[in-house]
C-alpha cells in the first residue's frame, strides 16, 4: 500500500505543474490592456521612423559630406570615450567591489550620479570644472596650454563622463559575482595583487567588461546634452550624429531621419549583442 501511494503522490505535482503554468500565462484583462497600450506607445515612434524613412534616397543622404563627417566623428569620439572608460572605470569597479574603505557607499552613489543627472547639467558641471576659467581647467590652460571646451577632445570628455558609469556598474556586478578565492589563491602562491588582477581576475570578468564596454560605447554614441553644452556644435570638429540630427531636423528632415536610422540600427545591434547576457529569462 505504501509503495503504491508514493507514485501517486509524486504524480500529483507533475500533473498540476503544466496546469499552473497555463493558468499563469492567461493575463487578466485589467493588466493586458495597459500592457498592450504601453507596448504600442513604445513601438509606435520607431514604426513611424521606419515608415517615413526615405529609403530610396538613403544612400545619397548617408554619403553626403556633412553626414559622413558627423558619422566619422561620432564613431571616433565614442570609441575614444570607451577607451577612457575602460582605462579608468575597470580599476574603479575593482576598488568598489574588492576593497573596503570609508565612504564606499557614497562613492558608489556619486559614480552612478551621471546616470540620473540631466546631461545638460553634466555639461554645465564640466564647463565649471574643465572650462578655461574652471576649477581645474584654468590650470590646464595656464600650465599646459590645454583647452578642452569646444574641441574634439571636449567631445570625448563629455561622452566619457556620461558613459563611464555604465561600464563601472557592469564590471562591479561581474566582480561581485566572481569568486574572490581565485585571487586569494594566486596571492597565496606568491603573486602580487596586481599580478592576480591581471592574470586571474581580468580573464574571469572579461564578459562583464565586454558588456560594459558595449553599453558605454552605445551611450557615448547617442550623447547629446553634455556634448552640445561642453563642446558646442561645430561641423567637422564637435558635431556628432545626435547633434547633426537636431540641426538637420530644422533644415533637412530627410537627413535627420537617415541619421536617426543609423542610431536606431546601432541600438538594435547593441541589444542583440547583449541578449544572451541580460535579456534571456531564467
Amino acid at each position: 500500500m505504501t509503495s503504491l501511494g508514493k507514485p501517486g503522490a509524486a504524480a500529483g505535482p507533475r500533473t498540476g505543474g503544466p496546469r499552473r503554468r497555463r493558468a499563469s500565462a492567461r493575463a487578466p484583462l485589467p493588466l493586458l490592456l495597459p500592457g498592450v497600450l504601453a507596448l504600442a506607445f513604445l513601438l509606435l515612434p520607431l514604426v513611424a521612423l521606419l515608415v517615413r524613412a526615405p529609403w530610396r534616397g538613403l544612400p545619397t543622404q548617408l554619403t553626403s559630406p556633412e553626414v559622413w563627417q558627423a558619422l566619422q566623428l561620432s564613431l571616433i569620439s565614442a570609441t575614444a570615450a570607451t577607451a577612457v572608460s575602460l582605462v579608468l572605470g575597470v580599476p574603479l569597479a575593482w576598488l568598489l567591489a574588492r576593497t573596503d574603505f570609508p565612504g564606499r557607499r557614497l562613492v558608489r552613489a556619486l559614480v552612478t550620479l551621471p546616470l540620473v543627472l540631466p546631461p545638460v547639467v553634466g555639461g554645465v558641471a564640466l564647463l565649471l570644472a574643465l572650462g578655461r576659467n574652471g576649477v581645474v581647467g584654468q590650470w590646464l590652460d595656464s600650465w599646459f596650454g590645454i583647452t578642452l571646451p569646444f574641441t574634439t577632445a571636449g567631445v570625448v570628455v563629455a561622452e566619457a563622463f556620461v558613459a563611464m558609469p555604465f561600464l563601472v556598474i557592469s564590471v562591479e556586478g561581474t566582480l561581485r559575482a566572481a569568486d574572490p578565492r581565485y585571487e586569494e589563491a594566486a596571492t597565496t602562491l606568491g603573486a602580487s595583487r596586481f599580478t592576480a588582477f591581471r592574470r586571474v581576475t581580468l580573464p574571469l570578468i572579461a564578459p562583464g567588461i565586454a558588456a560594459g564596454a558595449v553599453l558605454a560605447w552605445a551611450r557615448a554614441l547617442g550623447e547629446f546634452g553634455a556634448t552640445i553644452t561642453f563642446a558646442g556644435n561645430f561641423p567637422g570638429r564637435t558635431q556628432t550624429m545626435p547633434l547633426a540630427v537636431y540641426l538637420a531636423l530644422q533644415n533637412d528632415p530627410e537627413a535627420a531621419i537617415s541619421l536617426s536610422l543609423v542610431l536606431l540600427t546601432v541600438s538594435i545591434a547593441v541589444l542583440a549583442g547583449l541578449r544572451d547576457r541580460w535579456m534571456t529569462p531564467s
